[in-house]
């Protein structure tokens, strides 16, 4: 069933008044449009090696995200609307061996054989600031929309975004609803069990020179959290196929207004660099998470965290974390597309909420192996094999081997 909200009924209100505009203005909304269809096959395998509850679950479905971007009408103020059409089928999975959340599942566990969703965004242009109304999808430091299983997760609301002045890019929005990456429902914005009325966001980035770029956002969900975040990125040239990035981050985070759910009082500092000699990139990372709570982010969203992994997330409370990673471009053997990247993450110290203890550990090996085709009648197909293995002491977690496999192609239609 496709379900639309409020906001995309505002869309469709804009489509509407867009049709009786007159043919010079039609013209420009059709000129720029730009509309694609993203083919994306998922087979999702997960093993959980010990403990309580289910141990194997695999799923395979396929799924289809179309997307469409209007042109802007001409004049002070231009309008225009885009499209998020979001269809995922199953292909093989049932009751009790569902894996990954890829899938909405029945009352009785059995996931559903399809499932979609439609939403549309009003959009106003002037000069160099534009205003996004309705489905977004946003990639900022404290909200990040999730699009790593079958279909993407997407927020309601508003955006405002400005450039206006030479290097600096400010944000501006409010998100009220959420639509998770398994699901053809909308539902509050909330953190956990708890949900809040909206979440708003401020601040923005400055890029001093090519190289060198600061970050500042404040992030704040209503009754349950707010976060300052923080930011440096500085790429150094080091010479022929050689450089260093340095990619610095601080959040800080505390409870909010009713404090629904529970306290916070935390900093959560990171520190990436990366090494670049020629087609090799060696990474090394670190995170210290101190204070009340586990770093909250989003429902539906991913945390702007250097140790997002592909299993977890090493945002525990008070969890120290190492990274190394390592990725290398076969182009520079004469196979350009083949690319390949392996990481390993330690997190110790880890605190339970109850204070029984404050060592805890886990660890996850992560190792993707991607090709996309070059040339040809189907370039772009894109091959992306992923397979990782987690373990944590009993009493942090459950033991996890799993495996990915994912096939898309993104046609381009207008």
């Amino acid at each position: 069933m496709i379900r639309i909200s409020q906001r995309s009924k505002l869309a469709l209100s804009i489509v509407a008044a867009s049709i009786a505009l007159p043919s010079v203005a039609q013209a420009a909304l059709v000129e720029d449009s730009k509309a694609t269809l993203e083919l994306r096959n998922m087979y999702f395998n997960r093993d959980f090696r010990e403990g309580t509850g289910a141990n194997y679950g695999e799923t395979w479905a396929q799924g289809f995200i179309g997307k469409f971007e209007s042109g802007y009408t001409e004049g002070t103020v231009g309008v225009g609307v885009d499209a998020l059409a979001l269809l995922g089928v199953k292909l093989d999975s049932g009751p009790g061996r569902t894996a990954g959340n890829m899938l909405p599942l029945e009352t009785d566990g059995s996931p559903v054989d399809e499932y979609s969703q439609l939403g549309l965004t009003a959009k106003a242009r002037i000069s160099k600031s534009t205003l996004h109304m309705g489905t977004l999808l946003p990639t900022l430091p404290v909200v990040s929309y999730n699009n790593t299983r079958l279909l993407p997760s997407s927020f309601t609301g508003g955006l405002l975004t400005s450039q206006e002045v030479s290097g600096l890019t400010v944000h501006a929005g409010r998100l009220e609803d959420v639509s998770l990456r398994d699901s053809s429902d909308r539902q509050s914005v909330g953190f956990g069990a708890a949900e809040s009325a909206h979440f708003d966001l401020l601040g923005g980035s400055y890029a001093f020179n090519p190289q060198l770029t600061a970050s500042y956002y404040y992030g704040e969900l209503e009754d349950i959290y707010a976060q300052h975040f923080g930011g440096l990125m500085h790429k150094l040239p080091l010479g022929e196929g050689l450089s260093l990035t340095t990619d610095l981050r601080y959040f800080n985070t505390s409870d909010d207004g009713d404090k629904k759910a529970g306290k916070f009082d935390n900093d959560m500092y990171q520190g990436m660099f990366t090494l670049g000699v020629g087609a090799h990139k060696f990474g090394l990372g670190y995170q210290s998470l101190s204070g009340d709570g586990v770093f909250p982010f989003m429902n539906g969203g991913d945390p702007y965290s250097q140790n997002l992994s592909t299993f977890w997330t090493f945002t525990r409370q008070e969890e120290d974390v190492w990274q190394a990673r390592y990725d290398y471009d076969f182009a520079s053997l004469g196979i350009p597309g083949l690319t390949f990247m392996t990481r390993y993450v330690s997190g110790s110290n880890i605190e339970n909420a109850a204070k029984t203890y404050d060592d805890g550990k886990e660890w996850e090996r992560d190792s993707d192996l991607v090709y996309t085709l070059q040339g040809g009648t189907l370039k772009g197909l894109r091959f992306h094999l992923r397979n990782l293995t987690y373990r944590a002491e009993s009493r942090v977690a459950r033991d996890v081997d799993e495996n990915r496999v994912i096939i898309s192609y993104t046609l381009p239609l207008l």
